[in-house]
């Protein structure tokens, strides 16, 4: 295995050599670790010499500000920056229109961004309804048929790149198609490289809380093309989110509320992971700071946590400009908004660290004073930039006051951070611990082996580091059930299982009240939850100002990539990989 002088786990070091070092024609690592963060660094500093600034001091503060892993930016970003590909972004949408040389002509642009590591997002709702017309003769086969070929060849240029593309699938509530939709991935297998979600308006929610029918409208006639009962559509959502995990839901309004750029278009997508809405053709690249590494004696340091996000924003501003996008539509309207997403990764970590438990009103406080402080400060940089550097270009177009001139369209977005995490060897974005002792299998076949290592200093200082011990961890992943075990530790080392559900949806909306895009966020549910506790959640999640929600039951899905070591018949997902 390579070596490095920057203190990384020994998973971290495989998943950088299977994935982000460069490697030569025969396959051999030859790059170290310290050599990513070098040529990533020098790269993305060169964007100063358009603004006249200094490029080796900003090289050196990007490097310092990812070698100590206090920040990652998003796997693109570290994998093509500096290499011939250069192409940075994470996150992109892309339009569909209701004719054949659209719907190819899009398929072709997702495998461009496919093959540079970067996800796609689809709203497929323009296309007409199944057995609808087609002018030239015949009827048409409808969206999710066309969501199948997309999937097809997602799946073969997966086989090819280093990274995996992914797709989000979106149609509206009112589209004649939505029960096949919803209903599409109840079998095993099918549509493989898709979340799918289902895009939900304010006006259906009022129809399920008062009981109406309401119309499901042909996009092509733009006409009512039958009524629907709300409460069966809606039943039917939670009842396959309850089988399988699929499909989360949008709350399309929502998230145009907030579109900072309304006189542009309206939102219809988000990104392949759920977080990111975008526009379409739109693209945001995102990094994440490691909360664990500013919890120090059982504080956080909000002096290092300013100097952090300061230097993240001017990073993720210059990747805009050092990008090579795709396509030139991408390039145009990500230079008019320069979007960027300043997300966090370790904040179950933290939480740990600071003595807190996820499921308490005081980890709730802590979520929102957090992220409030990352956003003023965010944005505190952004306006720092837009008096350097300019403000975005269609500002004016903006819903912001005119006296608040900002660099950045958007700001922040909590990203599932999955591969970037296990580099910095915390927890991912805002999910609560895993389990606290569990096998990790990666895209390559390589399974990484976890033991929590917070639980581990604090089964040692309090005597409890023995066999016997660890081999009830490895068997629960939890020790919530494990008698020696003081309660103060069982309180404060909890994993997703052991929360009740309400808690992840009260978490993910207080993040959410100071976050200018999406977050990603899995609500895991035990074994025998029921479809009424999955009904609960998206209404909950609806109520207290949440963008989209999606769940997923413990052992509802096979060939997961994270599972209890002792449990592999009953694998969960993370947010990192499915609905990232």
């Amino acid at each position: 295995m390579i070596k490095s002088k920057i203190k990384l786990s020994k998973n971290a070091l495989i998943i950088l050599e299977n994935r982000y070092l460069i490697k030569n024609n025969k396959g051999k690592v030859i790059e170290k670790p310290e050599d990513l963060f070098r040529r990533v660094a020098k790269n993305i500093a060169q964007a100063d010499a358009k603004y006249k600034g200094d490029i080796k001091k900003t090289e050196q503060e990007f490097y310092n500000l990812m070698a100590s892993l206090d920040f990652l930016p998003n796997s693109p970003t570290l994998l093509n920056a500096g290499r011939k590909l250069q192409q940075l972004a994470a996150c992109f949408v892309l339009p569909i229109k209701d004719d054949i040389d659209s719907i190819f002509k899009t398929l072709h642009h997702a495998a461009l961004i496919h093959k540079t590591g970067a996800g796609t997002g689809f709203n497929f709702s323009n296309l007409r309804p199944k057995g609808d017309v087609i002018e030239s003769s015949g009827f048409t086969s409808g969206p999710v048929s066309f969501m199948k070929i997309f999937d097809a060849a997602t799946e073969q240029i997966k086989l090819g790149g280093t990274l995996r593309g992914a797709n989000m699938g979106i149609l509206n509530v009112n589209h004649p198609d939505i029960e096949d939709f919803i209903t599409v991935k109840s079998k095993e297998n099918v549509l493989t490289n898709f979340n799918v979600s289902v895009a939900i308006t304010d006006k259906f929610i009022e129809a399920i809380k008062k009981g109406k029918s309401y119309n499901l409208v042909n996009p092509r006639t733009k006409k009512a093309a039958k009524k629907e009962s709300s409460r069966r559509i809606f039943r039917l959502i939670c009842e396959q989110a309850w089988l399988n995990g699929d499909p989360g839901v949008i709350f399309i309004d929502r998230i145009n509320e907030f579109n900072p750029t309304p006189k542009l278009g309206a939102i219809e997508s988000t990104d392949s992971c759920g977080e990111q809405p975008l526009l379409p053709y739109e693209s945001c690249n995102l990094g994440s700071i490691n909360l664990s590494n500013i919890a120090e004696n059982k504080r956080i340091n909000f002096e290092k946590l300013k100097k952090i996000i300061h230097t993240a924003v001017h990073f993720l501003d210059n990747v805009i400009d050092m990008c090579e996008y795709p396509l030139k539509e991408n390039k145009k309207i990500v230079h008019k908004n320069r979007k960027i997403g300043l997300g966090v990764m370790g904040f179950a970590d933290m939480l740990v660290k600071l003595g807190i438990a996820y499921d308490s009103e005081q980890g709730l406080k802590t979520a929102e004073e957090l992220m409030k402080f990352i956003s003023k400060e965010a944005s505190a940089a952004s306006l720092e930039l837009a008096g350097k550097r300019g403000t975005f270009p269609s500002w004016g177009k903006s819903i912001y006051n005119k006296k608040i001139e900002l660099r950045n369209a958007t700001r922040t977005t909590i990203a599932p951070t999955g591969t970037i995490s296990i580099i910095a060897d915390v927890s991912s974005g805002i999910e609560p611990l895993f389990a606290l002792s569990y096998a990790r299998k990666t895209a390559e076949g390589k399974t990484l082996a976890y033991f929590d290592k917070n639980l581990k200093k604090a089964l040692i200082e309090n005597r409890l580091y023995n066999d016997e011990t660890i081999e009830k961890i490895n068997k629960e992943g939890s020790v919530q059930n494990i008698p020696e075990i003081p309660e103060k530790l069982k309180k404060i080392f909890v994993v997703g299982s052991d929360i009740a559900p309400e808690w992840h949806v009260k978490m993910q909306a207080a993040f959410q009240k100071y976050v200018d895009n999406g977050i990603s966020k899995t609500v895991t549910l035990p074994k025998d939850a029921t479809v009424e506790d999955v009904e609960k959640i998206f209404k909950m999640a609806y109520e207290l100002g949440c963008k989209g929600i999606s769940v997923y039951r413990y052992g509802s899905r096979e060939g997961q990539v994270i599972y209890l070591s002792s449990k592999r018949d009953e694998q969960i997902t993370l947010s990192g990989f499915l609905r990232k």
